[in-house]
Parts: C-alpha cells; sequence; structure tokens
C-alpha cells in the first residue's frame, strides 16, 4: 500500500515529459526577438574576446533568416559602442558566377546589411569570390578552407536553412565531410531564389559553398528558421533521423547547436502537433478540439467515427479521463467544428444557430482574401475587411499582381 503521509507540498511528484526533438530548441514569439537574443550572445562574445585581446572568428549566413540578427548588430555598434576591430568573418556562400556589385550577390548583401554598418576592417571579410576563373575554383576553394584554419578556426557560426535541409549551399546529398567546393543548386532552390532574379532561368545553377564538415569544425552554431514555410523541413532536421537527404540534420552530430525559431517555424514540432505525446498538458477546449482532429487524421476516420481504443492506441487516454468517453466528446468537437462553418465572413447582424450557416459571430479564423491589384481588396470590400480584423480573425492577403506593371 502506497504510504502518502510521506508525500508532502515540499516533495512534489516529478514527472518525466519525453522530448522527440534531437537538437536544443528555443521558440520565440517573433524573429525579432529571437534574433535579438543571438545577437546579445554574439556581442557578449565579441566584448569577451576584446577584454582578453583576441579575435573572434564568425561564420556568416545569407537570405532573409539572418537579416534581422544584424540589424541588431549594428544598432548595438551604433548605440552601444560595439566593436568590430576584432571580429574575422566568413561567409558560408556564393552563387556562381556572381560579379560583386551584382544586385544579387551575397558580397553586396554583406556589406548593405552590416559591413558598411560596422567598423570591422575590410581584410578580416571573407566572402567566396564568384568570379574565380571556373579552372581555379578547386585550388580557391581549398585556399579558402585554409584561411579559416588560418584563423583559429570559427567561433560562432550562424546558419539558416532551405527548405530542402540545406545548411549554406549544401544540398541533399552532400556527405558529411564535404569541404568548401563548387556545388550544383537544387531545383527547389533555385525556385525560391526567383524572388531576386525575377524568372529561374536568371537564376545561376551553381554556386561555391563552405561544407558540411567545414561547418561542424565550427564551435557554436545557431541555427535560425523563421516562418510556416520552414517547419516541415525544421522538424525533419531536428526530429528526423540524421540523413545526407536533410543536410541540416547532420547538425545533431555537434556537440553545441541552438536551434532558434518563431512560433511559425516551431508549428511542425511534435511539441507544438501534439503536446500530449510529450507529457501531461491542460486540457483547454482548443486544445482537445486539436488532439480530436489529429486522431482523426492519423486514423483516417471521420471524427464521430473515433472509438475509445483509437484515443488510446494514439497517447490521448488523459484526454478520456477528462472526457466522458469518445462518444460525447466526439459530438461536441464535431459541433464546435460545425459552428465555425459560415455563409457570411463577417457574420451576418441578428442571425443565430437557428439559421445556420450564418452566425451573428463567427468562430475565430484564418482567412485569406485573393487581391488583384493593391487597394483592390479594400475597394471592393474594405467593410468585410475591417470587420473580419475587429472581430480578430487571423487574416491575410494576398496581392497577385505588385500593381506596377
Amino acid at each position: 500500500m502506497l504510504n502518502t503521509s510521506s508525500l508532502s507540498e515540499k516533495s512534489p511528484i516529478k514527472f518525466q515529459f519525453k522530448t522527440f526533438e534531437k537538437l536544443p530548441v528555443k521558440i520565440w514569439d517573433d524573429s525579432r526577438a529571437a534574433s535579438l537574443h543571438v545577437a546579445k550572445s554574439i556581442a557578449l562574445a565579441i566584448r569577451q574576446k576584446q577584454q582578453d585581446g583576441e579575435k573572434i572568428v564568425l561564420g556568416l549566413a545569407t537570405g532573409s533568416s539572418p537579416i534581422k540578427l544584424y540589424q541588431e548588430l549594428v544598432n548595438m555598434h551604433r548605440n552601444e559602442g560595439l566593436s568590430f576591430q576584432n571580429v574575422i568573418t566568413f561567409n558560408l556562400d556564393e552563387y556562381y558566377p556572381m560579379p560583386k556589385e551584382a544586385p544579387q550577390s551575397y558580397w553586396r548583401f554583406m556589406h548593405e546589411h552590416l559591413f558598411n554598418h560596422v567598423d570591422i576592417p575590410p581584410e578580416n571579410i571573407h566572402i567566396p569570390d564568384g568570379t574565380i576563373p571556373m579552372e581555379k575554383v578547386s585550388e580557391y576553394c581549398q585556399w579558402y578552407e585554409k584561411q579559416i584554419d588560418l584563423a583559429g578556426g570559427i567561433d560562432i557560426q550562424v546558419l539558416g536553412i532551405g527548405r530542402t535541409g540545406h545548411i549554406g549551399f549544401n544540398e541533399p546529398g552532400s556527405w558529411e565531410t564535404s569541404l568548401t567546393r563548387m556545388v550544383r543548386l537544387d531545383g527547389l532552390t533555385r525556385r525560391d531564389a526567383i524572388k531576386d532574379f525575377i524568372y529561374e532561368e536568371a537564376v545561376p545553377t551553381r554556386a561555391i559553398t563552405m561544407g558540411i564538415g567545414s561547418i561542424m569544425k565550427a564551435r557554436t552554431i545557431y541555427l535560425l528558421a523563421w516562418g510556416q514555410h520552414k517547419a516541415d523541413i525544421i522538424k525533419e532536421a531536428v526530429e528526423g533521423p540524421v540523413s545526407a537527404q536533410v543536410p541540416a540534420s547532420f547538425l545533431q552530430k555537434h556537440n553545441n547547436v541552438r536551434v532558434i525559431l518563431d512560433r511559425a517555424a516551431a508549428e511542425s514540432l511534435t511539441r507544438t502537433t501534439a503536446p500530449w505525446l510529450c507529457g501531461m498538458v491542460n486540457w483547454t477546449e482548443d486544445l482537445a478540439c486539436q488532439a480530436v482532429v489529429w486522431a482523426a487524421q492519423k486514423t483516417g476516420k471521420p471524427i464521430l467515427k473515433l472509438t475509445n481504443e483509437d484515443y488510446n492506441e494514439h497517447g490521448l487516454s488523459e484526454l478520456m479521463l477528462e472526457e466522458n468517453g469518445a462518444y460525447d466528446l466526439n459530438i461536441k468537437i464535431f459541433n464546435r467544428l460545425q459552428h465555425t462553418i459560415t455563409g457570411w465572413p463577417g457574420g451576418k447582424a441578428g442571425s443565430d444557430d437557428s439559421t445556420r450557416p450564418e452566425r451573428a459571430n463567427p468562430a475565430r479564423k484564418r482567412c485569406i482574401i485573393f487581391s488583384p491589384h493593391p487597394d483592390d481588396d479594400v475597394i471592393s470590400m474594405g467593410g468585410t475587411f475591417m470587420r473580419l480584423v475587429e472581430q480578430k480573425h487571423d487574416v491575410h492577403v494576398a496581392y497577385q499582381t505588385s500593381g506596377n506593371i
């Protein structure tokens, strides 16, 4: 028999929570707060090295992910006196061929977003050269790798992640020990770059990149990812097996990686999609609804046909304890979802459930408005637009043209 007299408020029962994540992950409300956190960590490391009279070597990335990080570092330089005099940098990659002055070059990107605004000595900046003659690329890549070694190796490496799982331009199939080299870009990577090049044919098919092995030699690595479009590949990299098909998954073998996400990029992690699998949860109505829909998707059954066994076999036995069995829960959630349907997006005054699907106050939902040109949305349905926002719906607008053509 359990002796409950030994249990007290001073000795609470501890529950073991399961994690599916094979890398340390920190989730922030938004990318600005996350970027500030990383910037503070880098600034602290820079200042510590300055106090010791030493150089610090940073590995830097391009793309949209580190832009706010660079903005925060520039702000610290301007407002807090953070000096970059002791900083040596090595960038991950560059398109090939690519003139330095081209609008799409990473040389230009880095100078516009960081180097032109801080006091880093120009000779301390290293960016792969996209103008090297083809016959000299191999020799140049070996030289670039040697420069990293001569600088003492990379202290802090900043990474983004592409939708193919690439870090740097190490596309699926890259080997774990790869060093700086020329690579051919994946079709998805090139399509994602169209926004910078206008059309796909203009996107280079090759690039010079530091290898997986080069990256893994860094002493500390920050992997940054923002936005829902990165959520699925983040799940693969963080929770999936180590595989050359997801190059970022090799980071699981590093002993000092920090994955920094905003909430949107973390949407596919198990702790978000199915937190009940990670440990005890507080069963709110929203979470119960999420769990029932998840169970229906996992079993391939309609909600009304889910059974107690279905819930128990999919880690939802605690929910069954909270509710009066599957039958009542299924009906409750089905009715709740049914009440989100309305023929009047902004609601129809005076309506109630007896005249469904018209409702006076529709359930909060995610809305997307397709607008042929900027301002068509306001001109044609401005009243509905305002009402949706006022009712706290999650409203997005997709402009189908820029309006300047």
